[in-house]
């Protein structure tokens, strides 16, 4: 049998790729060496799915890379029924401007134009050409990934989410819930439009989201930039996202402002319009028809008990179907590498300055980045990054880094001048980081060639360049440790079978943290486990990492910045400090390998009003 990477590295070369046919010889990093790769316990004929079912083989770098349409306003007066904004916290203070609406809906998504994945004629992806023939995907507005927003700090925007899945038993995906709730990561938005795991909605219903787009606590060192928008369904996040339910949110303001050409002495005049390019890298597995399989271990309830009607916060009762399934608790990892939803694209450029905005949308693979580029005269080498931001947040100023660590949800916007090549060099986006194959963290092994997830194509031929990499960008609020009014500590581990915070299991009626608005608080977390990862993201606010194993971030870290992951690895300890403002009501703190959140990683915390903390 031929494993995935012999697969891979075989397409690799026979594209031309220069990287090495045979398995490369793995090397251990500082990062993970220390610690034994033990501590979960498997059946001994434990086999994953991608080793005993691989999905078929398809050339990569043939297909181009599909970037998602602007999401288009719509007229208000089109809503049926009208929005009710009763149900929204503040809705006179940030009253909508634009209005959109997404419907939810199940389709066939060509992630190749190969056979078994697409009809055969080249550059027909997406849903391009014979529309009877593809992987049965889930989408926002009929493409997978979603629309990408275009928002503006000051205009506030209503959404509306309608269910038209299909019902339980009535469509093509089998192996996720056609219940959802949509989580816009990690905007400043009051609890009933957050898309917590609780607020889900069925088919034939739909969500009203009212986004105030401003800057928390109204400091303008605190706006954002790259967010994106994914399923949080309580239970059924990781196999709906896995469907296809993500997309882009980007915002913008007078700095940040989406114009190169901005005569403004504010603006920072970042490569913009079609020289901003956002990315989402998910693994996938598919069948021999290429349709999209999940790593299902143990059909049928567990051990014969029926699943519970636990309903939502709207009293929504919760329907799983006759005969619901258990999967991987580890975590989802398949064999195809897709970029926006290709597998391993091409993508044509220009000679000159790009803007991308990479995302790691999951499950559960982390990756670490290159850029690696192979001339038509010289050896390979890799290049640098110019990295501008970390988890949606511009930095303090731009860093070069050889590489870049993408965990589950994290993002970094990065700029590559490709006026530094000539047409006939070879350029990619790579990733070296060896996953373990039960999907729970890294094996602790970095790969020496590593596979390749996207091809840059260089046009010929020199062209103007308006935009500019800035000196300097967001300053960071500063931290005032006078307004810690309590500190917190939680405990990731893992406990027969399942993954908890400080020893519990996600339970969405009990309040783990009652903070109070206006405070600020110092948490630490701990990963008890000395074998897996956790990409840990806590909702609505960002933080500021003031320790990482008892050190002190220091400036010139990617770490010196504001985030909402962090990257907590085998037997780390992250303290950080953070603010809750603007808003009271529910929110959660999790683990974004999302089949650990399932599983039930998660607690929920309230903002509640000052004196009824805990």
């Amino acid at each position: 049998m031929t494993k995935r990477r012999d697969t891979l590295k075989l397409g690799l070369a026979a594209a031309g790729v220069g990287l090495a046919s045979k398995v490369p010889e793995a090397q251990a990093t500082p990062k993970w060496d220390s610690f034994p790769q033990s501590g979960l316990v498997f059946p001994d004929n434990l086999e994953t799915s991608i080793v005993a079912n691989p999905s078929p083989p398809v050339t990569p770098f043939t297909a181009p890379l599909h970037v998602m349409r602007i999401a288009e306003p719509i007229d208000p007066g089109s809503y049926d029924p009208e929005p009710d904004p009763e149900r929204h916290q503040r809705w006179d203070d940030f009253t909508p401007e634009q209005f959109y609406r997404e419907v939810l809906s199940e389709f066939r998504w060509k992630y190749h134009h190969e056979a078994p994945y697409g009809d055969g004629v080249e550059g027909n992806v997406g849903r391009l050409g014979d529309e009877n023939v593809g992987s049965w995907s889930w989408g926002f507005n009929g493409q997978v990934p979603g629309e990408t927003y275009h928002a503006y700090y000051g205009e506030p925007i209503f959404l509306r989410r309608e269910n038209w899945l299909p019902d339980v038993g009535e469509g093509n995906i089998g192996f996720a819930l056609p219940s959802t709730t949509v989580h816009l990561h990690n905007a400043h938005t009051a609890s009933e439009s957050d898309g917590i795991p609780m607020d889900f909605f069925n088919p034939g219903e739909f969500w009203d989201h009212h986004y105030a787009n401003f800057a928390a606590g109204f400091d303008r060192r605190e706006i954002m930039a790259t967010l994106w928008y994914h399923d949080h369904r309580l239970d059924f996040t990781a196999p709906n996202v896995y469907a296809g339910l993500t997309g882009f949110y980007l915002l913008f303001d007078e700095r940040d402002s989406n114009n190169e050409r901005d005569r403004s002495r504010k603006a920072f005049r970042l490569p913009s319009g079609e020289f901003d390019v956002p990315l989402i890298l998910h693994d996938i597995q598919f069948d021999e028809d290429g349709q999209v399989v999940w790593d299902f271990f143990n059909p049928g309830p567990v051990h014969g008990a029926e699943f519970p009607d636990t309903g939502n916060s709207q009293g929504t009762s919760n329907e799983y179907g006759p005969e619901p399934q258990a999967y991987t608790t580890n975590g989802m990892i398949g064999d195809r590498f897709t970029v926006n939803r290709i597998i391993q694209p091409y993508f044509e450029v220009k000679r000159r300055k790009y803007r991308f905005r990479i995302l790691n949308g999951g499950p559960s693979r982390l990756y670490t980045l290159f850029l690696h580029v192979v001339p038509a005269d010289g050896e390979p080498y890799d290049d640098n990054f110019v990295v501008i931001s970390t988890d949606g947040n511009l930095l303090e100023r731009p860093l070069k880094q050889k590489s870049i660590s993408v965990w589950v949800a994290q993002r970094h916007d990065v700029i590559v001048d490709f006026s530094r090549y000539s047409p006939e060099d070879k350029v990619y986006l790579v990733n070296r980081l060896e996953m373990r194959p039960d999907g729970a963290g890294p094996s602790g092994r970095m790969l020496e060639d590593g596979d390749g997830l996207m091809e840059f194509r260089l046009l010929p031929g020199k062209v103007r360049d308006p935009s500019r990499i800035p000196r300097k960008m967001r300053k960071l609020p500063k931290v005032d440790m006078r307004e810690v009014r309590r500190e917190r500590l939680f405990v990731f581990d893992y406990d027969n079978g399942l993954w908890t915070i400080n020893g519990r299991l996600m339970d969405p009626n009990r309040v783990d943290a009652a903070i109070e608005q206006g405070s600020a608080e110092i948490w630490t977390f701990r990963n008890a486990g000395n074998a897996w990862a956790h990409p840990v993201h806590t909702h609505f606010e960002e933080f500021q990492i003031l320790e990482v194993n008892g050190k002190p971030v220091t400036d010139g870290d990617v770490l010196k910045a504001r985030k909402d992951v962090v990257t907590l690895g085998p037997g780390d300890e992250i303290k950080f400090f953070g603010r809750w403002r603007d808003f009271l009501g529910k929110h959660v703190m999790h683990c974004h390998n999302v089949v650990h959140e399932d599983h039930a990683m998660m607690i929920r915390w309230d903002i509640v009003p000052p004196g009824e903390g805990d």
